[in-house]
């Protein structure tokens, strides 16, 4: 199934589950909520080099640290461990090369009965490290910036213990060069969809 469709199917079942979910509880000023997640990422794998390149799509572990300054408003860091990933060219393996992406959004938590949906917006940093591409022939810029874009739900099973369905779309890009010319962009720009668990303190 394409991430999208499960996207979509992820988020349906938000409404399936929040028909016979616990009356949600309101995130009151200072609350703090975290959040242990399963995350498939799925790469759009566009670049502007001509060689075809690509990442390969994932699964990852994800914890998030939300803290609410109203029952609306949270912001919320997002954190995983450095992710490995095969470069590809036209299929074919050239290399591999680790990224570790925080990222930190504000939030909207919006009024529902039985579960509370969420947007989300902020700002992705990607470290890449560990890159070998064709034996040291090519390179990368290490550092990338993008925004990034977030939708998602919390389902109260108790008072404090939460569902979490999440979709993010973040921008990951990074320059490619070969002995110091660059040879174009790429652009990762992955979708992340997630499913966990989340604790409300």
């Amino acid at each position: 199934m394409k991430t999208h469709h499960f996207a979509l199917a992820a988020m349906a079942s938000v409404c399936v589950l929040a028909s016979g979910a616990a009356q949600a509880q309101d995130f009151a000023a200072g609350s703090v909520l975290v959040r242990a997640r399963a995350v498939h990422m799925d790469s759009a794998n566009k670049d502007s080099t001509g060689l075809g390149l690509a990442i390969n799509n994932k699964t990852l572990p994800e914890v998030d640290f939300s803290y609410f300054f109203s029952k609306h408003i949270a912001a919320e860091l997002i954190l995983t461990v450095p992710q490995k990933h095969t470069l590809t060219s036209n299929g074919t393996a050239i290399g591999s090369l680790r990224h570790l992406p925080p990222t930190l959004t504000v939030q909207y938590h919006f009024d529902a009965p039985g579960f509370k949906p969420y947007v989300g917006a902020g700002l992705n940093y990607t470290r890449f490290s560990s890159v070998n591409i064709l034996g040291g022939a090519a390179d990368v810029k290490r550092n990338s910036f993008g925004p990034a874009l977030q939708v998602g739900a919390d389902i109260p099973l108790t008072n404090t213990l939460y569902l979490n369905v999440d979709v993010k779309k973040v921008l990951i890009r990074t320059d490619v060069s070969a002995g110091g010319v660059k040879l174009g962009k790429f652009k990762a720009d992955p979708l992340l969809v997630g499913v966990g668990l989340g604790w409300r303190f």
